[in-house]
C-alpha cells in the first residue's frame, strides 16, 4: 500500500460518499415535498419526532418502504459516517504500511468518532 493507492482510495470514498448522501437527501426531499408540500403546519402543539425517524433499525426500514423522511435520515446517516470510514481507511492503510506512529493515531480517532456516537444508535 503506497501513499499514492491511500490517498485515492480515500478521495473515492469521500466523493462517493458524499454525493450518494447527497442523492439520498435530494430524493427524499422531493418524494416528501411532493407527497406533503400541501399540508398546513400546526405550529400551536408540540409533536416530537416518531421512533421512526430516531432509531436506526425503524429509519432503514422505513427507507425499504420507500418512507420519504427514512430516506433523508439514511442520506444523513451516510453523510455522517463517510468520514469516520475514511479513519477507518487510513488505519488499515496505515497498517499495511507498518506505520505504527498513524496507526495508533488513526486508531484513537477512530476511537473518538466512535464513542461520539455511542448513544445514537
Amino acid at each position: 500500500m503506497t501513499d499514492l493507492k491511500m490517498e485515492k482510495m480515500i478521495s473515492v470514498l469521500l466523493r462517493t460518499g458524499v454525493l450518494l448522501a447527497g442523492a439520498l437527501v435530494l430524493a427524499g426531499g422531493v418524494y416528501y415535498v411532493a407527497a406533503h408540500g400541501g399540508d398546513t403546519a400546526d405550529y400551536h402543539k408540540f409533536v416530537g419526532q416518531p421512533e421512526s425517524d430516531r432509531l436506526m433499525g425503524r429509519i432503514l426500514a422505513g427507507a425499504f418502504t420507500l418512507r420519504p423522511r427514512s430516506t433523508i435520515q439514511v442520506g444523513i446517516l451516510l453523510l455522517i459516517a463517510t468520514p469516520i470510514l475514511r479513519v477507518a481507511i487510513a488505519l488499515v492503510g496505515f497498517a499495511m504500511e507498518r506505520d505504527r506512529q498513524y496507526v495508533v493515531i488513526s486508531a484513537i480517532v477512530l476511537a473518538l468518532l466512535l464513542f461520539s456516537l455511542r448513544g445514537q444508535f
